[in-house]
């Protein structure tokens, strides 16, 4: 193996653990702004990835940047998808509001 696919894996196998303690220590009150703060992230790399998937340099790297579309994209929705649920939790909850009577 290379020298650059060694040090990428070591890379990522610290950025993983890196950011499961992170995630995992975060309080349940700072939970929605930092949903809020990682869909900002994740809409940038879905540019990135779109950027890489339209290049056209070869097959192969336009099948991953595609890949890496569809992954960014599902990370986007997903995410404001449960940022909405988590503010939806939040939200009083209203009585009905009664009909008005009818005089007679």
């Amino acid at each position: 193996m290379s020298s650059e696919i060694i040090f990428g894996l070591y890379i990522f196998a610290l950025a993983t653990f890196v950011g499961y303690q992170v995630i995992s220590r975060v309080p349940a009150l700072l939970h929605t702004p930092l949903m809020s703060g990682t869909n900002a992230i994740s809409g940038i790399s879905l540019v990135g990835s779109l950027v890489a998937a339209g290049r056209g340099h070869d097959a192969i790297s336009t099948a991953l940047g595609t890949i890496a579309v569809a992954a960014a994209t599902i990370n986007v929705v997903g995410g404001f998808m449960i940022t909405d649920r988590m503010l939806r939790m939040f939200k009083s909850k209203k009585a009905p509001a009664s009909l008005p009577e009818k005089k007679a």
